[in-house]
């Protein structure tokens, strides 16, 4: 990766945030009528519905935050984050039991909740960064609070006592929420909760015997040979694979780094499309049928979350393999994901890479991965204190 080829990558990720998909957000997504961010939006900006998903409160409001503290002090992120964070902490959660709505009207009256507690995690990471910017320790408490009913709510999906899963979800989560609120609140006990869900994640979900990272497995870890147990979202475990790296990269570990990369190595050929190109969203491990019917479409974030990880395992490795891989998804993912006409990405793409919805947001899509990513990798580019190539693995 020479000088021009790492300046040009820098100015791609750097400008297409700050001058591309975060005024998109900003000029469309605000609602100053009843608060927080309204994310269900079309190809122009033009809103679609009005109902608010929990989870784009909290990731808007941590994205504000986190550019204020780590990129630039501009008060107009900072009070965009705080309307945010009101919007979360006036609706978001049911008195009854203290848990977080997953789904609201536009005025914040709920809708539905989910048997997880993503929604928690993303609110603590939001008020996580909202303490760093303010100082004020009401936030951070409140961050804290909400990673303890993360991490205690039993959130693992059962297929009855018949046959008990556990997901690779909620480790990862906790791996990145975990940092995420060590460096912005010092949260105490964040490392332990890092490490129980790293071994976690090693222990039960990477398979070496068949080079795999699995999503969906048994309490012990065993293959389950139905379709749940099959199915493989290499999206997820790559995502998974970076904050592992980035976990090692921070310790200035090596074996943390080589589990990263490893996980990367097991599922780039499995997610991979020889055929068109990008990241395929299901794949079954044993090649059958996967019962999901958008199997072999293209989701922004699997796109995203690939960027980042063969990036950051080139940089930390000089292992050529992935800067070939970054460049692959990376130029097939702006060839067809961005719009050039009204701004930002497009979501959801057939296999062959033809748009098949205009939608911008929703319920799951919001800025929240693709700016994370533009973010991610513009400083990984730009840091000059950044070890390039210091992880020689096995």
């Amino acid at each position: 990766m020479d000088e021009a080829l790492r300046q040009s990558l820098l100015t791609t990720y750097r400008d297409g945030l700050l001058k591309d998909v975060l005024p998109f957000w900003t000029r469309h997504s605000i609602d100053r009528e009843h608060g927080g961010f309204i994310t269900s939006l079309d190809r122009d900006g033009s809103i679609v519905d009005t109902d608010k998903g929990v989870w784009q409160q909290g990731r808007f409001t941590w994205l504000l935050g986190e550019l204020f503290n780590r990129v630039e002090q501009r008060p107009e992120w900072l009070e965009l984050a705080q309307h945010g964070l009101a919007f979360l902490e006036q609706h978001c959660c049911d008195p009854a039991d203290g848990r977080m709505w997953f789904h609201l009207t536009r005025e914040g009256k709920p809708l539905r909740k989910r048997r997880y507690a993503f929604s928690e995690s993303f609110a603590a990471i939001a008020c996580g960064e909202l303490a760093k910017a303010t100082g004020n320790q009401e936030y951070a408490d409140r961050a804290k609070l909400l990673f303890d009913r993360f991490v205690n709510h039993v959130v693992e999906p059962k297929l009855t006592e018949v046959r008990p899963t556990r997901g690779i979800g909620v480790p990862m989560i906790t791996i990145n929420t975990g940092q995420e609120l060590r460096e912005s609140i010092d949260l105490p006990g964040a490392n332990a909760w890092i490490d129980r869900s790293i071994e976690a994640i090693e222990a039960f979900h990477v398979h070496d015997d068949c080079h795999c990272v699995m999503e969906t497995v048994g309490l012990d870890g065993q293959r389950l040979d139905h379709f749940d147990g099959r199915t493989l979202n290499p999206g997820h475990a790559i995502e998974g694979a970076w904050f592992i790296m980035w976990e090692g990269h921070q310790r200035g570990d090596a074996q943390l780094v080589s589990l990263g990369t490893k996980m990367l190595d097991y599922m780039w050929p499995r997610g991979w499309d020889e055929q068109y190109g990008g990241i395929l969203y299901f794949v079954d491990i044993d090649g059958k049928p996967v019962q999901e019917y958008w199997h072999d479409m293209k989701f922004w974030w699997p796109q995203n979350e690939t960027i980042i990880a063969t990036l950051l395992a080139y940089r930390l490795t000089g292992d050529l393999r992935y800067a070939q891989w970054h460049q692959m998804v990376h130029d097939w993912a702006y060839t067809h994901f961005p719009d050039p006409e009204s701004g930002e990405w497009f979501g959801y793409l057939h296999r062959d890479g033809r748009v098949s919805s205009t939608l911008k947001g929703g319920l799951w899509k919001g800025p929240f991965h693709l700016p994370r990513m533009q973010l991610m990798c513009w400083q990984i580019m730009a840091d000059s204190q950044f070890p390039i190539h210091e992880y020689i693995l096995p």
